[in-house]
């Protein structure tokens, strides 16, 4: 806990939108004016899916929001003019003035993090790590104009970005929202995204721009472990040198909103933390703005709920971010707290007048309805060709070079190449997460119309200039090619469910390396093309490739990449390698944290680092191979925490043999449907229903066969943190499956009629319990050989009706 002993003195900034008398006469009279139920409203903000146009008017809100792949009615294709038709509607409510109504209007807040991600068509951005690759300020400043104008196209006018952490452990799964381990980058670019989103001058705030967001206040990069949501143990000198820096310079260039942060530091939950909210942020450092939570984030601080949390209030929170379908009931608790002086009437004054304040330095009093402003509606502007051309040479900037044995790179376009790796034209994995659903998960070509792959803008490069091109995924083609282009890389996740516990690249899965090798067995030259998050030890990959290139998540303008890869037909360079670096490249697997200057920093490459072409590259083909040895034998085996992890994923089956594989909120065949839902934080566990027309299952499956014989020989047992909300109406079997046809089932039904309406439970199903089985070959298969082959370890299968949510799912030794 914060110890007020020791006195840390933190900057006072000067804002460049300065305090305007007029300005606050008015707040004045509109708090005069206002009843505390009116107060109160301005500080609730719900999700569109858990609001009405009549809420609004009812509980007076003061501002909306849309989380990740949140969409007007529920449309994942909804154009810009169906955005602002919901606008409107929400303007509207706000401003309704009957029976004695203070009209005020709504802000609509969205996390357009790098691009507008929610909106399909949208230019989306390389993730901040690439940017951070550039050095390019100005760019960052010219992605900020191009985002906010894209979002005032949809009616909106308030965005949650830009992300201003100082990531300092790569294990983190924000890595990739964070620009640089480098807090003087990461100040440098944070005040030009302010300036780019919310204009300059006499354009401050304008009808073209938007209000600016900096977050997640404070520390959130610096957790113990790197863990989301986690623990900040740096001194307050720390604090303020390292992870301030980004707030310092968003502050000095007028942001008018902080987002407060999900982790702790020392052990109290930001959301509640009164000297970092109110003493150091609002007092020391002079911020006039507001301060929102993020989402459902006051509910972490002791003794506190989603629904009753004065704690934040008095702390310094203005806005209570409240995804939750029952958030009225957090309006009428607070409304009492104020009654009861549990919360002073001072403080709420005190958080109205910050709303207000930017309501009214961004115009919003003054502006109509979003329909009639100057950009609304305007379809051409979403993905619109100077925005995508900012966009492309924000991926030709980020490109780092790590290694080019002969100068292989760049390569003379009219060769004969050979395209393979599982991120050709896989555009969810090019795009990352953020991008149309929240965890980029789920997506297909149709949701990035006007988009250019990797792949594709390789392919049309070489083919206008005469070359051939082979496309295949593993790689195998009987055509002599003169090189190899291989794009493979971390599937897409946003936060929480993108932390790991070491920066492996895919302990357990060694394909892209056995593909690498298996084409420089063959002689061929090998230019990799890596797309990540975050720097990972590649060591093995590095090996067998002749040139390595990072290309990060490049965004929708992948096309970027061939900019730089290939000369012109001439042989002369189009354009040069210039991405350098802003986060250290790991010698080791579990060398985290990684930070220049700090003690014992010893990476493989530096921060700052990249070749350039035409200069020596000094990396042989002799880089330690050895990983970490991840085992079967470790005492638990967590398959499913917040996501499927490493190879898993759910899949379903119907009655009419119907199969799907969950990519993003929500998977659905005839009798079985999978939704992601809340349990302690978002989207961290999934809801299962079976409608009992049939047989239906869900599975956490791999590709790849599994062993857990160490486990079984070790006591041990499958493990579910599950909620029974329905209890089965027919037999249910819990399946361990090797195959199609060879798979052994224990029957869990009364286990599960027990559970119900029981809240979350433990359930645990000991792996001596599964029988011997028959093999698709007609031989049986014991245990011991059968749990050397597994593909799907938690599966369960009913033809009734069933409803329950599951969190969790684990192997555990020594369980019985």
């Amino acid at each position: 806990m914060f110890n007020a002993s020791r006195q840390v003195t933190w900057p006072r900034l000067k804002s460049a939108i300065s305090r305007d008398d007029a300005i606050e006469q008015r707040i004045d009279a509109l708090l005069h004016r206002m009843t505390l139920e009116q107060k109160v409203g301005q500080m609730i903000q719900p999700e569109i899916k858990q609001v009405t146009p009549d809420d609004i008017r009812d509980f007076h809100l003061g501002s909306v929001l849309n989380g990740g792949g949140s969409v007007p009615n529920n449309d994942r294709y909804a154009q810009a003019s169906d955005w602002v038709a919901l606008a409107d509607q929400f303007w509207e409510a706000s401003m309704d003035d009957r029976d004695g109504r203070l009209p005020i209007p709504i802000m609509w807040g969205t996390d357009a993090v790098h691009g507008v991600g929610n909106l399909v068509g949208a230019t989306l951005f390389p993730h901040n790590i690439a940017l951070g690759a550039a050095h390019n300020p100005e760019l960052i400043r010219r992605i900020g104009e191009a985002t906010a104008r894209e979002i005032v196209a949809t009616g909106l006018d308030w965005d949650f970005s830009p992300t201003v952490a100082v990531a300092r452990d790569d294990r983190w799964g924000r890595t990739y929202e964070s620009w640089a381990e480098d807090p003087e980058l990461v100040r440098a670019y944070a005040g030009e995204m302010v300036r780019g989103l919310q204009g300059q001058g006499e354009a401050c705030l304008d009808e073209q721009h938007v209000i600016a967001t900096a977050k997640h206040f404070i520390g959130d990069g610096g957790t113990v472990n790197g863990i989301d949501r986690g623990d900040n143990v740096d001194s307050e000198e720390r604090l303020r040198d390292i992870h301030g820096a980004g707030y310092f310079s968003a502050i000095e260039s007028g942001v008018q909103a902080v987002m407060a942060s999900f982790n702790s530091w020392h052990g109290e939950p930001l959301h509640g933390h009164h000297h970092l909210l109110t003493r150091v942020l609002k007092e020391q450092m002079g911020f006039d703005g507001l301060v929102v939570g993020d989402w459902n984030g006051h509910a972490f601080i002791p003794g506190a709920d989603v629904l009753n949390c004065p704690q934040a209030i008095n702390a310094g929170l203005d806005i209570f971010m409240v995804p939750h379908p029952e958030w009225k009931t957090l309006f009428h608790n607070t409304v009492a707290q104020v009654r009861d002086g549990t919360i002073a009437q001072s403080r709420i004054d005190d958080a109205v007048r910050r709303i207000l304040r930017v309501k009214l330095r961004a115009g919003l009093f003054e502006r109509d309805r979003p329909s009639s402003r100057t950009l609304a509606g305007r379809q051409s502007l979403i993905g619109a060709p100077e925005h995508r051309d900012v966009a492309r040479q924000a991926v030709r900037e980020s490109l780092v070079l790590l290694k080019n044995r002969d100068q292989l790179l760049p390569l003379n376009p009219k060769q004969r190449v050979l395209l393979a790796g599982d991120g050709i034209d896989n555009i969810s994995k090019q795009v990352g997460g953020w991008s149309v659903t929240w965890q980029g998960t789920g997506t297909d070509a149709r949701d990035f119309p006007g988009a250019t792959t990797v792949s594709a803008g390789i392919d049309a490069t070489i083919r206008e200039a005469g070359g051939e091109v082979f496309v295949s995924l593993d790689g195998q083609c009987d055509e002599s090619v003169d090189v190899a282009i291989v794009l493979f890389g971390e599937d897409p996740y946003a936060e929480m469910q993108g932390d790991v516990q070491n920066v492996q690249y895919k302990p357990r899965d060694t394909r892209d390396w056995q593909l690498l090798k298996s084409l420089k067995a063959r002689g061929i030259p090998v230019v990799s093309l890596f797309i990540t998050g975050r720097p990972l030890w590649v060591n093995r990959e590095l090996n067998a490739s002749d040139a390595f290139v990072v290309i990060w998540q490049p965004g929708t303008e992948g096309g970027g990449v061939a900019d730089v890869l290939f000369t012109d037909t001439e042989g002369q360079v189009r354009h040069p390698i210039k991405g350098k670096l802003s986060f250290s490249w790991p010698d080791r697997p579990d060398q985290c944290p990684l930070n220049m200057g700090e003690p014992g920093y010893a990476p493989l490459f530096p921060f700052g680092y990249s070749l350039a072409y035409g200069q020596d590259d000094p990396l042989g083909d002799d880089l330690s191979e050895e990983g970490l040895q991840l085992p079967a034998t470790e005492d638990v085996w967590t398959l499913f925490k917040m996501r499927p992890l490493d190879a898993w994923q759910v899949e379903v089956e119907g009655q009419v043999n119907d199969k799907a594989v969950m990519k993003g909120n929500q998977v659905q065949v005839s009798t079985v449907t999978v939704n992601a839902v809340d349990r302690e934080v978002q989207e961290d566990a999934r809801q299962v229903i079976w409608n009992g027309d049939g047989f239906g299952a869900m599975a956490l499956a791999t590709r790849d066969r599994q062993v857990l014989t160490d486990y079984w020989k070790a006591n041990g047992a499958l493990v579910v943190d599950v909620k029974v909300d329905r209890a089965p109406t027919a037999p249910v079997q819990w399946r361990v499956g090797c195959g199609p046809s060879a798979l052994s089932q224990v029957d869990v039904t009364e286990e599960l009629r027990a559970l119900a309406g029981q809240g979350w439970q433990t359930l645990s199903i000991a792996l001596d319990r599964f029988p011997d089985v028959g093999s698709d070959f007609g031989l049986v298969l014991p245990p011991e050989e059968f749990f050397t082959r597994v593909l799907e370890p938690f599966s369960l299968a009913t033809e009734g009706e069933l409803e329950l949510t599951f969190s969790g799912v684990r192997v555990e030794k020594g369980f019985i």
